[in-house]
């Protein structure tokens, strides 16, 4: 069995998780980052840099203060599908990490991850809902508004920095890592300080809730799905594959997790490949002396990637389910919200007046 492991990252990972000598050692440099990040925070308070204009629909940000993967994918993709299921038209705006370019745009039927990033073109397949990338997301989501406009509902794929958004929900997602340290970047893994402004909606996405913030949030399952899909939609049974040895290769943010997850399904793993997350795979080629008829097992975000070269590639996809009080939490917030826009346009309705009695006319 050959292992190809990524490059070597996890040792500034290590000393987030506690404060040794490396995070202190990184700790002026946090304080650096605190000055800077609370300053870009007290210029949109001040109105010296701007939030655009709120949108005419409900928004859900979805994002994390961590640094590095904490779920926020499969955890879009549960929220999009839950508003689906409950009647409302949402659309999917996102930054479109690791794309070419920088221009604003509408996924299509034609995108690639070159052009849109994996990330959004792998909600758009599993949703179906209307998506949108670009570095400013409000002018995305008025593009999104503008070709659709059914939709009544923002889900904002990260963007909890993206202070030029205005939002009406945040949705935080945490991993089994908590807040770490507890420290800022560089020293820690936080992006800023927690606990933030108190009225987020939290969901651990981990196989456990961090010690931190136990009792905190909801919690949501993480699990393979029984089957793997191929690049036609054709599905196969894991089962299939039992005690059979197979390849799988990840380029996520914990690519072992899911090697360990295929394991869990009886799966022998005779080659495993481990790259970076957001890796690009138009240069990719089977392991080294890998055999050729193996089954190549993989990530759905990797298959977006993949199967442009390699039509046998098999998607696994990973079940996400978060407890029904998350849900319940997040129609609750959107009743309300739309509550106070309601109230608010009879609040501010103009009545013309009759000059002659000083009586109103309706």
């Amino acid at each position: 069995m050959t292992v190809q492991k990524p490059l070597n990252k996890p040792l500034l990972q290590r000393a987030w998780l506690g404060r040794g000598p490396l995070a202190r050692a990184l700790w002026p440099l946090a304080l650096v980052f605190g000055a800077l990040a609370a300053l870009r925070r007290g210029l949109y308070r001040s109105g010296l840099l701007r939030t655009a204009a709120p949108l005419p629909v409900p928004v859900i940000v979805v994002g994390n203060v961590l640094a590095g993967g904490a779920g926020k994918t499969p955890l879009v993709i549960a929220l999009v599908q839950h508003l689906q299921q409950r009647g409302w038209r949402p659309g999917v705006v996102s930054r479109g990490y690791g794309r070419q370019g920088s221009d604003h745009r509408l996924l299509t039927s034609a995108s690639t991850p070159q052009d849109v990033g994996d990330e959004p073109l792998l909600i758009a397949h599993a949703t179906q809902a209307p998506t949108a990338v670009g570095p400013r997301r409000p002018e995305a989501a008025r593009r999104l508004l503008a070709a659709h406009p059914e939709v009544d509902v923002i889900v904002c794929d990260d963007g909890l920095q993206h202070y030029a958004l205005a939002r009406d929900i945040e949705v935080v997602a945490f991993d089994e890592r908590g807040t770490g340290n507890g420290w800022l970047l560089p020293a820690g893994p936080l992006r800023e300080h927690w606990p933030r402004r108190g009225d987020e909606i939290v969901l651990h996405t981990g196989s456990r809730p961090a010690p931190a913030l136990a009792g905190e949030g909801f919690r949501a399952q993480r699990a393979l799905a029984g089957y793997a899909i191929g690049a036609e939609g054709a599905r196969q049974p894991l089962a299939d594959w039992r005690g059979a040895s197979v390849i799988a290769l990840a380029g996520i943010a914990k690519p072992e997790a899911f090697f360990e997850m295929l394991r869990a399904q009886g799966l022998r793993l005779a080659h495993t490949q481990a790259l970076p997350d957001h890796a690009d795979f138009r240069a990719w080629k089977r392991p080294p002396g890998a055999d050729p008829n193996l089954p190549l097992l993989c990530t759905e975000k990797d298959a977006v990637k993949l199967w442009p070269q390699e039509r046998k590639a098999l998607a696994v996809p990973l079940l996400f389910t978060p407890e029904p009080g998350f849900f319940a939490a997040i129609d609750q917030r959107l009743a309300a919200v739309l509550r106070g826009r309601l109230s608010s346009i009879f609040q501010h309705r103009a009545y013309p007046t009759d000059t002659t009695d000083g009586q109103q006319t309706p």
